[in-house]
């Protein structure tokens, strides 16, 4: 079932390193407090650095006890006092709170906090401001990267998307810029960096000033890097997933690589933490496959393990030893996965097929293909008037608007109406927040798709358009989707059947009905080497391209392995479909991706990114 690389494809580096740098960094700074000390942890910073540094491996520093930050008042014996905090005003407030508390006790503690990945200015100026910029210590750790998988790396910074793309705030950007340098020093250097978007032009600016001056090395892992801002593509985030990596995610929430399954899926009366990577034998060979596939792969593993099994029959003691030895446990851990991965694709079923999968999935088609509006329309209609899912029916809007680039003005009025009505007016703002990303937009008279794009056409063609800049910015929150999917062709001829067990192209993590525009740009810069001849692409997408040298000038052309090792930095969030393609890609022309992304995401993550109650 898993798909075999082609023979010259590159051996992936070795991320493991990443890990080891963190936890010693983080061992280092819990020693600059020496003596037994509580240590305080934000909610979200929890399961990553689970991944990093367990609980042993902190006690062996003496940290006595751990807490999770929770805004109320601290109860702790302790002499010493540690928090270990994301850059939030709101959580350098609550520790103000803390130590003021601890002053009018007449309590003598200790104080640390450790930022990460950074600190900005605003953490101490609150400091300042409420007193106690003396009282604490603070402190750094630059843990920017979280090796999720042998190809995934997370910068687990699921707020860079709302913060960079909704309330414009670039603190973000240095921190990525940090996170692209250290696999830059580690696994460089890179031979050329192309990238799309404002986000990514910024962060390429940024690592370029922090790698100036930087020795040059022999040591060449990774050839060539790609930059891709999440406002590129805006459709495939919205897209249901029905890769079988993205399903469990859809459906159970995969956490730092993670996945906690129920009682349901693991037929006991507790619940189960999974890690999804590809040491699971299973699960490696089923996570990029169509969820069609996965369960004849399953009753076939079955089959297979049960004749393993009874191998057992006949054997003499000698025999019976060597298997209890050698294959005894192996066959046991695999028959433990088989059974949950069956039991997590029957609760899979279970709820796609309550919710009227298959209808919802031949909705999304008609609007990716632009066929049956009107029929579409009724659908999100009755979906929003039967309260289904208020996430859900925000998705269907948006990507209503997007693929048919704004609303006419009677069906915005009325499906906002509906939907207010449905879900509360509360949601006005909910609205704004998806008007100012140009997710959910109504159509000005006169600005038809074909209109905007004759509009469009006669700015690029003026001599003056390489001095356009911000001025012409206005005219990106159109989607020109259909342009965009006509040009590269998105949306495969629907005329012969399309065999999602022999996918032909990266479409199949759509059933064959989309590919998705982050990957299919991605394929065209590489088999390009830049932009050229797709001018007509980037003033569609209006999305400041570049494509620029990522090394000191060093010849790395003789470095074939490395130069088909292609980093893909997603900024605003990835999701587990798109990896899917990737890998598909890579398979097919020979090339290892390894994807970096601020965040994975899927479509509930990015409208719950949206929604006005957000905190």
């Amino acid at each position: 079932m898993a798909h075999s690389a082609r023979k010259d494809s590159p051996e992936l580096p070795d991320f493991s390193m990443l890990k080891r740098l963190a936890k010693d960094q983080l061992i280092y700074l819990l020693e600059q407090l020496p003596g037994k000390k509580d240590l305080f942890i934000e909610a979200d910073l929890m399961s990553p650095l689970d991944r990093i540094a367990n609980v042993s491996t902190l006690r062996q520093h003496e940290v006595d006890k751990l807490y999770k930050v929770e805004y109320k008042p601290v109860i702790s014996n302790s002499d010493q006092l540690c928090f270990l905090i994301r850059p939030r005003i709101q959580t350098v407030k609550w520790i103000c709170d803390v130590v003021n508390a601890d002053k009018a006790a007449g309590k003598a503690r200790s104080y640390k906090i450790i930022f990460t990945s950074q600190k900005f200015y605003a953490c101490d100026a609150v400091l300042e401001e409420q007193g106690i910029f003396g009282d604490v210590t603070t402190d750094e750790w630059p843990f920017y990267l979280l090796p999720l998988d042998e190809d995934i790396i997370s910068l687990e910074l699921p707020e860079f998307f709302r913060d960079n793309f909704l309330a414009g705030d670039q603190r973000w950007v240095r921190t990525a810029s940090n996170a692209l340098h250290l696999l830059h020093s580690l696994y460089g250097p890179f031979s050329k960096v192309y990238g799309i978007g404002r986000c990514s032009k910024m962060v390429y600016e940024s690592w370029r000033q922090i790698k100036e001056g930087e020795q040059k090395t022999d040591k060449v892992d990774i050839g060539k890097v790609f930059l891709i801002d999440r406002d590129v593509d805006y459709v495939t985030p919205l897209c249901s997933q029905v890769v079988y990596e993205g399903l469990v995610d859809d459906i159970f929430r995969i956490k730092c690589g993670c996945v906690e399954l129920g009682p349901d899926v693991t037929s006991s009366d507790k619940s189960i933490k999974v890690m999804l990577n590809s040491q699971d034998k299973v699960f490696n060979e089923i996570r990029n496959e169509h969820f069609s596939n996965v369960f004849g792969f399953l009753s076939q593993k079955a089959r297979n393990l049960q004749t393993a099994y009874d191998k057992r029959r006949g054997m003499d003691i000698q025999q019976m030893k060597t298997f209890v030895s050698e294959e005894l446990k192996g066959l046991k851990q695999e028959h433990r996965l088989l059974s949950l991965h069956i039991g997590a694709s029957e609760s899979i079923m279970k709820k796609k097929t309550k919710q009227d999968f298959q209808e919802l999935l031949k909705t999304e088609h008609s609007l990716l293909e632009g066929f049956e509006i009107r029929e579409c329309i009724s659908f999100i209609e009755e979906h929003i008037n039967r309260q289904i899912s208020m996430i859900e029916s925000l998705r269907l809007l948006c990507l209503l608007s997007i693929t048919e680039n704004g609303l006419l003005p009677k069906d915005y009025r009325s499906l906002k109406a509906q939907y207010l009505k449905s879900y509360g007016i509360n949601h006005l703002l909910t609205f704004a927040n998806l008007r100012q990303l140009g997710l959910l937009v109504e159509q000005q008279p006169g600005e038809t798709l074909t209109a905007m794009e004759s509009k469009v056409g006669k700015l690029v063609n003026d001599k003056t358009a390489g001095k356009l800049t911000d001025a012409f910015s206005s005219l990106a929150k159109k989607s020109n989707f259909r342009a965009l999917s006509r040009k590269l062709n998105l949306v495969p001829k629907s005329d012969e059947e399309y065999d999602l067990r022999v996918p032909r192209d990266m479409a199949y993590i759509f059933s064959g009905a989309y590919v998705p525009l982050s990957c299919k740009l991605i394929e065209q810069v590489l088999e390009r080497d830049g932009w050229t001849g797709l001018e007509e692409v980037t003033r569609l997408l209006n999305a400041h391209e570049f494509a620029g040298p990522g090394s000191n000038g060093a010849d790395l052309a003789a470095k074939n392995d490395a130069q088909r090792t292609i980093l893909v930095m997603f900024l605003g969030g990835c999701t587990y479909s798109e990896i899917s393609a990737l890998r598909f890609l890579g398979r097919e022309r020979g090339f290892k991706f390894i994807v970096v992304t601020t965040a994975i995401t899927n479509s509930s993550r990015l409208i719950e990114a949206l929604l006005d109650n957000h905190v």
